[in-house]
């Protein structure tokens, strides 16, 4: 049979002056977690879904949805969610309303 090993306060490594206790940082403090991505793609998905709908560019909508999807899915659950929701059901407005108006094949424009 073995037997469990009992430490005592000799053979103990941790050494007491070396530990500190855990602070949480505050909320909103700017931490290193912050991370400026999702409202870089939001403002992008606004502006292309923008140029999806005045333009009528097809590829400009496809690529506002890919933006609004990363800018969703990276989003914090302190962030603005009325404002990440309307970027992506206007993205996906731009795409509906592109195709509606004109339902041929996407071209993309180098490859004319």
């Amino acid at each position: 049979m073995m037997s469990s090993p009992v430490l005592t306060t000799n053979n103990d490594p941790r050494r007491a002056d070396k530990i500190q206790r855990y602070k949480a940082a505050p909320i909103g403090s700017g931490s290193a977690g912050d991370d400026p991505l999702p409202d870089y793609m939001n403002v992008l998905s606004m502006l292309l879904s923008m140029c999806g709908l005045m333009i009528k560019l097809k590829w400009s909508a496809w690529l506002a949805l890919y933006c609004s999807a990363v800018s969703f899915t990276n989003c914090r659950i302190n962030d603005d969610t009325k404002q990440i929701l309307s970027s992506f059901m206007l993205s996906i407005s731009a795409v509906v309303m592109s195709y509606l108006q004109n339902p041929q094949p996407m071209t993309l424009p180098f490859t004319n």
